[in-house]
């Protein structure tokens, strides 16, 4: 029988993290780091992305990947990468993601361009679809019944529910894309020891919901948390506590599962 400590236990292994130097993806990142996960992140801008990986090595080893996972050769700097200094990849972490308003002021689902669709698509579905791909001999290295591999997409609770916010005319659909492909992931992936699982999270804080100035959006956290049974918006350790279970054995029978992680928001 293994100890609580055993079944949640990630030390030793290697993660990337894509969209590591901020929000969610540095929550996940950092606690990886803390728990001895030697972590890979990425982001589209090199300063970003090596400070984020300064200050996370603090805590123990994480790497910068400056690379853009919505093009083709940004996912290969993240292959070169990874193969030229791991021989696998335990944990792979599709969170990477953006969103563009549909508002009034930009005219509204009319008025929505080809350009800003495509892009968001790219970015929040097209790039974890061949990231993974691309990834798969390295997931597949050193994975096996007893210590499977790991992809833990993430989703939103707006991939599950219409919300009266304008910007999710095209994000949610997006991330609705992410959950299914998860569920095909997972039933393609899983015979070959490599568990596919997304994370729907409701409302934590990173650029996604900042004020256009770059500011701390009060005034929405506030209105999300009015409307959640538990009173409040997600905080650091929530989504380090599960991103923690679904990278550990403590998990290890779950697989194409869509985990909502919003304190009962989308009820």
């Amino acid at each position: 029988m293994s100890t609580t400590d055993q079944l949640f236990s990630i030390d030793g292994k290697v993660a990337l993290v894509t969209g590591g130097s901020r929000g969610i993806g540095y929550m996940i990142a950092k606690g990886y780091v803390q728990n001895g996960v030697r972590v890979y992140i990425t982001s589209r801008t090199t300063k970003e992305c090596e400070r984020a990986a300064e200050t996370l090595s603090e805590h123990g080893s994480c790497i910068a990947i400056p690379s853009d996972i919505a093009t083709e050769g940004g996912r290969n700097v993240i292959f070169n990468t990874l193969n030229e200094r791991e021989k696998s990849l335990d944990v792979l972490v599709n969170n990477a993601g953006i969103t563009i308003a549909a508002g009034p002021e930009e005219g509204g689902f009319d008025a929505f361009p080809e350009s800003s669709f495509n892009q968001v698509m790219a970015v929040n579905v097209t790039a974890p679809f061949l990231l993974t791909q691309k990834l798969i001999a390295l997931l597949e290295n050193s994975a096996s019944p007893s210590e499977p591999a790991r992809v833990i997409n993430i989703g939103s609770v707006y991939g599950q529910m219409v919300t009266e916010f304008p910007n999710a005319a095209v994000y949610g659909p997006s991330k609705a894309a992410i959950h299914f492909m998860t569920k095909e992931m997972g039933k393609y992936l899983g015979k070959r020891h490599i568990l596919v699982n997304a994370i729907a999270p409701g409302l934590f804080e990173s650029q996604l919901t900042q004020t256009p100035d770059g500011q701390h959006d009060i005034e929405l956290e506030n209105y999300i948390a009015g409307k959640t049974p538990v009173g409040r918006t997600g905080q650091p350790d929530d989504m380090i506590g599960l991103a923690i279970f679904l990278a550990s054995p403590a998990s290890n029978f779950i697989n194409g599962e869509i985990i909502k992680l919003d304190g009962g928001y989308s009820l």
